[in-house]
């Protein structure tokens, strides 16, 4: 699964994009992302407030119990305002 990270996610991360294998037992994008929490302080401090962070699968936003596929693509990033 590819996992990508847009604007200041990116930045507190350190790269754009992982290639995850979904770990056993991890069914949701809530899953997923404790297991990226886990992967080092870098992912635990991006994603530790989860009010500021917004979750696409293939290209449409989702909530945090979105089933997950080993083929989607997720993208983390923060809200998006207009002006």
């Amino acid at each position: 699964m590819k996992v990508l990270y847009f604007a200041w996610l990116r930045t507190r991360v350190g790269h754009a994009e992982d290639q995850v294998d979904l770990p056993k037992g991890v069914h949701d994008v809530r899953g997923l992302i404790e297991h990226l929490k886990a992967k080092g302080p870098n992912y635990a401090e991006a994603l530790k407030d989860l009010s500021t962070v917004r979750v696409a699968v293939n290209h449409d936003y989702v909530k945090l119990d979105h089933r997950l596929k080993p083929t989607d693509e997720v993208a983390l990033f923060p809200p998006v305002t207009g002006g």
